[in-house]
C-alpha cells in the first residue's frame, strides 16, 4: 500500500466522526509512524509503505474512530510552545489554560523580576502548568502536587525531557505534602476538577470515556475543590501572595465569592478566547496570615 492509499483509508474511517479532523489526523499519525515531517507526505504519495507501518496505522485509526483521544494515541500535546509527553491517565492540556500560565509569567516578570520565588501547583497532572512556569521563569522554583501515580510519572518524564531543575513533583492530596512545614509561596495555582458529577456523562466521548474522572469530577456542584483550596490558601501564601484558579465558564461569580469569604482581595476574573470566564485570581490580605 502506498502513502496516498493509506491516507485515504484513514480519512474514510474518520470522516463521519464529529470529534475528528480526518485529513489532518491521518497525516499526523502516518508522519509520526514514519518519523518524517508531515510535508513529506504531500510530495511522496506513491511511496510504498511497509506492512508493519500499515498495520500500526490501521490500529491507530481504528482506536481513533472509537473516540480514543488523538493526543493519547500520538503521545504528545503542544502547550505553551513545549511538546509535552501525554498518555492515558492524565488530563490533556487545553489551550485555554495558557491564559492562566501567561498571566502568572507576566506577574512574575512584573513583580519579582530576577528575585527567587516559590510557586505551588495543586493537581499538577502532566506538569503542563508547573513545567511551563519553570521553563519560562527560571527564577521560580515550582512544586507540583498530585494525588495519583500516573500524572506524577508523566510529569517527571516531561521534567527530564525539558531538562528542568527548578521544579519538583510530590505525591499528596492538595496541600498535604506541606502540612507539617512552614513553607510559604508567592503564588499558588490550580486547574482543579470542576465538572459537576452529573454533567460528566454529557461530555464529548473523548473526554467522558477516556480522560481521568479524577481530574474532571468537581463534586455535586463542581465547586468542591475550590472550597478546599480557598479555605487553606492563606495558610500557605506569603503576605500579598497570589492565588490563581482555572474555572468552568459559568463558575466565575461563585469562585469569586469563595475567595472573598476566605480573606483574599484584589480579585479579578480573566476571560478565555471565547470571551467566557476562565480564571479567577486574588491576593492574600495583609493580616490574613
Amino acid at each position: 500500500m502506498v502513502i496516498d492509499e493509506l491516507l485515504k483509508f484513514g480519512v474514510e474511517m474518520l470522516k463521519d466522526k464529529d470529534f475528528s479532523n480526518p485529513q489532518l489526523e491521518s497525516r499526523l499519525f502516518l508522519s509520526k509512524l514514519l518519523e518524517i515531517d508531515i510535508s513529506y507526505l504531500y510530495a511522496h504519495g506513491d511511496e510504498e509503505i511497509s506492512e508493519n507501518i500499515v498495520g500500526e496505522f490501521k490500529d491507530l485509526i481504528g482506536k481513533r474512530a472509537c473516540g480514543y483521544p488523538f493526543q493519547y494515541l500520538l503521545k504528545e500535546k503542544e502547550f505553551m510552545g513545549l511538546d509535552f509527553y501525554i498518555e492515558e491517565g492524565v488530563l490533556i492540556p487545553r489551550p485555554d489554560t495558557e491564559i492562566l500560565v501567561e498571566y502568572i509569567l507576566n506577574y512574575i516578570s512584573t513583580n519579582y523580576n530576577e528575585q527567587n520565588i516559590r510557586v505551588l501547583d495543586l493537581g499538577s497532572g502532566s506538569g503542563a502548568i508547573s513545567l511551563s512556569i519553570a521553563h519560562y521563569a527560571p527564577n521560580a522554583f515550582v512544586y507540583g502536587v498530585d494525588i495519583d501515580d500516573i500524572p506524577l510519572k508523566v510529569a517527571n518524564i516531561n521534567k527530564e525531557k525539558f531538562k528542568l531543575t527548578n521544579v519538583e513533583f510530590l505525591k499528596g492530596n492538595m496541600f498535604e505534602p506541606f502540612y507539617n512545614k512552614d513553607d510559604r509561596f508567592q503564588i499558588i495555582v490550580s486547574n482543579p476538577p470542576y465538572i459537576p458529577s452529573l454533567d460528566i456523562e454529557k461530555l464529548q466521548i473523548e473526554v467522558r470515556d477516556y480522560e481521568p474522572r479524577l481530574a474532571l469530577d468537581g463534586g455535586q456542584d463542581g465547586l468542591e475543590f475550590y472550597r478546599k483550596i480557598t479555605k487553606q490558601a492563606k495558610d500557605y501564601l506569603v503576605e500579598d501572595g497570589l492565588l490563581v484558579l482555572e474555572i468552568g465558564y459559568n463558575q466565575g461569580l461563585d469562585v469569586e465569592l469563595l475567595l472573598r469569604n476566605n480573606n483574599l482581595c484584589n480579585i479579578e476574573i480573566l476571560k478565555d478566547f471565547q470571551g467566557l470566564d476562565r480564571v479567577v485570581l486574588g491576593r492574600c490580605k495583609k493580616g490574613a496570615i
